[in-house]
């Protein structure tokens, strides 16, 4: 009778863990919700990222809570804002959250398989894909994990360095810098390319799983070094790109600190740099769309994709010459703002204009797989919105770098540095959605300036409450 029993609690485990649906989660790195064409680019071509999006919600207004790699990742991954993990550099997912199981460890004790490919949690690029090491990995948060190796800027081509070198007699060089390779060569040349057929292949091996699995896809174009295959630099020369708007005196109504770490100044990038930084940007885009794609296909082909909920995004957002700003790192909109398209089986088509955080995907996903919610995670379950895409669960959204932190509403985004006065920023995104002109000191703003500050000590108030 006991050996019976126990059979049948075995079947029954195996039978719901057969119900459950997949997750396969793909995150490209450094990417701009502005350069896809679901979002409006009418130059950079995306089809297979534009695919996906007529296949599940289009989320508008969806933010990072930390706009630089590992603290981003580190954040959605654990479940906590930045503020509450103190992760504001590149450590280990683990030393960020003690004890506490990451978003993939949590599915993985819930009896999914649970696989990495590449960049999930941080890891330095160019240098990480160049070694083809773990960077800042947790082990614990995988059944199993692959790295993807590449040359990156040593990937023979036509290279380039764009910034410091003003005269262009500067060797292509490696780092964190703005450099341009017209490389030879196919995809699998390349860490992308590698980490696309390495998720096709365990795709395919996975529909003799007996158990869910939870695929993550770490893709780190369009990051620097801009290097990508020939071929798809061909839709993008250099002399027909066009620069965004640049207005008098952008700067000089902002603090300090709210001046970027990399602007065209002090890259010293001339306008023809500039224009084949954008030319190189799309390239790199449009080759980690091509994998993407590649992805897709395989789970088509696999008969898994009925069962499958698909999500697509990026670490944080980036600039591309607005307000003269270039990367990452700032609190402005173009830094904040990533890409979010999470499709359900049903595959149906919809965007939402509610505000959502990256912080989101835990709670979402193990509601979406019928999991419980970890009373702990800081970031709010949004599969009403898949249902209902008019549906609003928040009133702002909460970011942060290394400078200061940033609580942005509907209308108005606050900026508030660490430091001294003047270090504040106020913006109007009803009037002035592009935030050229800081509010702070106009009076006839002093009541939306002191809401603002409220919330935004409200916001920390709560993440201290709650957090490690």
């Amino acid at each position: 009778m006991k050996i019976y029993l126990y059979l049948l609690i075995l079947m029954s485990l195996y039978l719901s863990a057969q119900d459950k649906p997949n997750v396969l989660f793909i995150i490209s790195d450094d990417l701009c919700a502005t350069a896809i064409g679901a979002y409006g680019n009418k130059v950079c071509k995306t089809p297979n990222i534009d695919r996906l999006a007529n296949e599940g919600t289009l989320f508008k207004k969806a933010y990072c809570q930390a706009t630089y790699c590992g603290p981003s990742r580190a954040s959605f991954m654990s479940g906590y804002y930045p503020d509450a993990t103190g992760v504001f550099g590149y450590v280990s997912g683990r030393k960020a959250i003690g004890d506490r199981e990451t978003w993939t460890e949590y599915f993985k004790n819930q009896g999914y398989h649970t696989t990495r490919v590449s960049k999930i949690f941080h890891m330095p690029v160019p240098k990480g894909i160049e070694l083809g090491n773990d960077g800042s990995d947790d082990a614990r948060s995988w059944s199993e994990k692959y790295n993807s190796q590449g040359p990156e800027w040593k990937a023979p081509g036509l290279g380039e360095t764009l910034e410091g070198n003003s005269d262009g007699k500067r060797p292509v060089v490696g780092g964190n810098t703005f450099v341009r390779v017209e490389a030879d060569g196919d995809d699998l040349v390349h860490s992308d390319g590698r980490s696309a057929k390495k998720a096709c292949e365990l795709i395919e091996q996975y529909k003799n799983l007996d158990k869910p699995f939870f695929l993550g896809i770490g893709f780190v174009r369009p990051h620097v070094p801009f290097v990508a295959p020939k071929k798809y630099y061909k839709d993008y020369p250099w002399q027909e790109m066009q620069l965004p708007e640049k207005v008098k005196g952008d700067w000089d109504d902002i603090p300090t600190k709210g001046i970027n770490y990399k602007t065209s100044k002090n890259m010293k990038m001339s306008v023809e740099q500039q224009k084949k930084a954008i030319s190189a940007y799309y390239a790199s885009v449009t080759f980690m769309d091509a994998q993407v794609g590649k992805v897709l296909d395989a789970l088509e082909r696999s008969g898994q994709r009925d069962n499958t909920i698909v999500i697509f995004t990026s670490d944080h957002g980036y600039h591309l010459g607005e307000h003269d700003f270039w990367a990452k790192v700032s609190l402005k909109e173009e830094s904040v703002k990533v890409p979010l398209i999470i499709s359900l089986p049903n595959k149906k088509s919809q965007s939402s204009e509610s505000l959502v955080e990256l912080i989101d995907l835990f709670p979402t996903t193990a509601a979406l797989c019928s999991l419980d919610i970890p009373e702990r995670l800081q970031g709010k379950n949004i599969s009403k919105i898949l249902r209902e895409p008019q549906a609003q669960l928040r009133n702002y959204v909460f970011s942060a770098n290394n400078k200061g932190w940033l609580i942005q509403g509907e209308r108005w985004s606050y900026i508030k540095y660490k430091g001294k006065a003047p270090n504040e920023e106020l913006f109007d995104l009803k009037k002035d959605p592009r935030q050229y002109k800081n509010l702070v000191k106009n009076p006839e703003h002093i009541q939306a300036l002191e809401k603002m500050r409220s919330a935004f000590k409200s916001k920390m108030a709560e993440i201290k409450k709650n957090d490690l």
